[in-house]
């Protein structure tokens, strides 16, 4: 489900990273690495985490499962003056995003992105633009699995 466009300022985080695709997916490792740590966080902007990734945008249109990417898993700090040990920064750039809802597990994550991708992008006035996508996993996210889970996906947009 649409919700909004939006502009973000630039976001500091941190957290950890890892090279992965939809068949190898890695994502696990990174969120295992991350949870037991963030008592460690001093200054976390909120409690909300960011699930990013990086994709390689000249392949972006032939994306496959195959297709390796970088994902991270990351919360937004104030600023990088007392990062916990082994940490890594991420500097978030500033722009426009449409931003959407999905609710449900990640199983049914593809007909979210069948939406964004395959119907509202196409149908709206914006275009894909080379920055991050990002997902805020914040109170109304329950895990993964979870049928009832909440989580906003953002989209960069230009």
């Amino acid at each position: 489900m649409f919700l909004k466009t939006t502009t973000i300022e630039a976001k500091k985080m941190i957290g950890f990273s890892t090279k992965t695709s939809l068949t190898n997916d890695q994502t696990a490792k990174i969120w295992q690495q991350l949870m037991p740590r963030l008592k460690e966080i001093k200054n976390a902007v909120r409690a909300d985490l960011f699930s990013l990734q990086e994709y390689d945008f000249k392949k972006f249109n032939d994306f496959s499962p195959s297709t390796e990417f970088i994902k991270y898993a990351l919360i937004e700090v104030k600023n990088y003056d007392d990062i916990p040990e082994n940490f890594e920064q991420f500097n978030l750039p500033s722009g426009k995003y449409a931003v959407f809802l999905h609710k449900g597990t990640f199983a049914d994550f593809p007909k979210t992105a069948q939406y964004i991708f395959g119907e509202w992008l196409p149908k709206s006035e914006f275009e894909l633009d080379d920055r991050p996508h990002f997902e805020v996993l914040g109170d109304n996210y329950k895990g993964h699995e979870n049928t009832e889970s909440e989580e906003e996906v953002w989209i960069p947009i230009k």
